[in-house]
């Protein structure tokens, strides 16, 4: 018996820090690796962790990076851009809120910080393809999120004018990453314009299908908007090429819905928690991924509202390694088959 999903591996971009064993590569693997994590996905944004710009112009860099990494014991299981390709497509009404996300000297500068963000997605295929790796995970970004509620009226054609121009935004990147043999797998997620199964087929479809557009499947975001995240899986599974791990529990009440009335994480009718803590039916995910053939990484994010960043990645490893499914070359009656024999086929339908 084999497991064709590998893990477990963990996304290290909500552990880094300034304080050892968080900031360095060579730190936060070995820490990684100690916990029972066979991979680990990199915020390729995060200088204390990763030189993107220095990746995708060495390769020497690059042995460098997977020698800190095999020495831990890991795997690198894909580079992340989600931070810069955020910045692709940005709404005017977020400009100030994800400045946040680009060097300073792009504050201010939606046009150069756009520029800047799509050379960095490139870079990233560039350097995964130096590192060995056939996928990055991203975001698609958002022009038309706040216009989500549909009052006030929208006019007519502004959502498929937003379709249209992030096709044009991110096409060009797609036949880059094409040209370097590697996939970018979208995470679903309210605040970009892709965030669920309907916006996925619509910049699929804007997007002419293309072959390097796939997603990173994550069911925290699906469970709290209420959707079914195991008929995602049917529905798409050809496109999923990542799996984000993460929890995540939704109790409507009285006072609250999916929109959670604007109150903080602790007190939201929708919340993210540690693996095992909330309400995803990982079981069936797994088995799903499973039979569907899925065959890449099982990458736990870690975010919850109550508990710490230590014990959720010190308990996610054991939990993913549980739910990973060791794949039967058997069929469960085989005990009681016998050898195909045409003629007592035919005899038993009562065919001459």
């Amino acid at each position: 018996m084999a497991s064709l999903i590998k893990g477990p591996a963990l996304f290290l971009a909500q552990f880094a820090g300034d304080e050892a064993p968080f900031n360095s590569l060579e730190n936060i693997t070995k820490w990684a690796a100690g916990l029972g994590y066979k991979g680990v996905q990199i915020p390729s944004w995060d200088g204390r962790l990763f030189d993107l710009d220095k990746a995708a112009e060495s390769d020497a860099y690059c042995d460098e990076v997977k020698g800190i990494c095999a020495d831990a014991g890991v795997e690198i299981t894909e580079l992340s851009t989600h931070l810069q390709g955020q910045l692709v497509a940005v709404n005017p009404a977020y400009d100030t809120a994800f400045d946040a996300f680009a060097p300073a000297h792009l504050h201010g500068n939606p046009a150069g910080r756009q520029a800047w963000a799509v050379e960095q997605v490139k870079k990233a295929a560039v350097a995964s393809r130096k590192l060995g790796l056939d996928t990055t995970v991203s975001f698609t970004g958002s022009l038309a999120f706040p216009y989500l509620y549909p009052w006030p009226q929208r006019p007519a054609g502004l959502i498929e004018e937003a379709f249209a121009e992030l096709a044009r935004r991110w096409v060009p990147i797609f036949n880059h990453y094409e040209e370097n043999g590697v996939d970018i797998g979208f995470e679903i997620h309210p605040g970009e314009d892709v965030f669920d199964g309907a916006t996925w087929e619509m910049f699929l479809d804007a997007c002419g299908e293309h072959n390097r557009c796939r997603i990173n499947y994550d069911p925290s975001h699906f469970l709290l908007q209420a959707m079914d995240y195991l008929q995602f899986i049917d529905l798409y599974h050809d496109r999923i090429c990542a799996y984000h791990v993460k929890d995540a529990e939704f109790n409507p009440d009285g006072r609250q819905g999916v929109y959670s009335g604007y109150q903080s994480w602790t007190n939201r009718a929708g919340r993210f928690r540690s693996l095992g803590d909330g309400q995803v039916d990982f079981g069936g995910i797994f088995s799903k991924l499973a039979q569907y053939g899925y065959d890449s990484w099982a990458v736990l994010e870690w975010e919850c509202c109550l508990k710490s960043p230590e014990q959720g990645a010190a308990e996610g490893a054991p939990f993913i390694e549980q739910h990973i499914i060791q794949v039967t070359d058997k069929t469960f009656d085989d005990f009681a088959g016998g050898e195909t024999d045409h003629a007592q086929i035919r005899k038993m339908l009562g065919l001459s």
